[in-house]
């Protein structure tokens, strides 16, 4: 049994998190809101959870450092800055950061960079992405994952390979690029599809998330693995042992 903490307690992800726990038969150490005491939740805690927002992130990696605890962060919409910051953190904690908790989500970024490895850059790559009305961010921090495991499969990197928000008279599609296209309506989880188009024949890798607790659940199991660990940065891949 672990003891979690959690940032964004009042969150639907908190609160998902927070009955993930209870189901796991862990103990949940309490959690913070904006402007409360994230630091004496970490003294309390063996391991954070963090799906609060971009701006909270100095605070929760500072107080994870002062308390010699592993965080999880799962908080989409971060720039080169924040990632930054993660890195530094790491030297000091166990810090796995993910766009996506998800144990299929994970999986179906295995299968996307195997398959971009073997098909190479001949094959079109398109990321599609639906969420509910209310997201902020797009493309979504998955959607940005599995272009990230599309890259890594063809040896490149995404930023400067990448098509997005394309509109008018853009011209033909660059060759070799991974495009993305972001969907936003109703009360949509998470419906992500990757298609790889060669002449005549596409292969498409499609991920739908039914309900938030898959993600609560799969977090929390993360989170158990991360305690014990060394200072590092880990990934959702490694805790399916990949």
């Amino acid at each position: 049994m672990a003891r979690i903490g959690i940032i964004g307690r009042q969150g639907r992800m908190g609160q998902a998190l927070a009955q993930a726990i209870a189901m796991a038969g862990h103990e949940e150490a309490g959690g913070v809101d904006r402007g409360e005491d994230t630091a004496g939740l970490a003294d309390r805690s063996e391991v954070l959870v963090d799906f609060s927002a971009p701006a909270a992130l100095e605070t929760s990696l500072h107080a994870a450092i002062g308390a010699g605890v592993p965080i999880l962060i799962g908080t989409t919409g971060m720039d080169e800055g924040h990632h930054a910051q993660i890195d530094a953190a790491a030297h000091a904690i166990p810090v796995l950061q993910t766009g996506n908790t998800s144990l299929g989500i994970t999986l179906l970024a295995h299968l996307v960079e195997e398959a971009a490895a073997r098909l190479g850059p001949a094959w079109d790559v398109e990321v599609l992405e639906m969420h509910h009305r209310m997201k902020v961010d797009a493309p979504s921090g998955t959607a940005l994952l599995l272009g990230e495991a599309a890259a890594r499969g063809r040896g490149i990197s995404l930023a400067g390979n990448w098509e997005r928000g394309r509109d008018g008279q853009c011209g033909g599609r660059t060759p070799g690029a991974i495009g993305f296209a972001s969907l936003r309506g109703g009360t949509v989880a998470g419906e992500h599809s990757v298609i790889l188009a060669g002449d005549r024949e596409r292969l498409v890798l499609t991920h739908h998330a039914e309900d938030r607790m898959i993600f609560a659940h799969g977090a929390i199991r993360a989170a158990g693995w991360l305690i014990g660990r060394p200072a590092g940065r880990y990934s959702m891949g490694q805790v399916l042992g990949f």
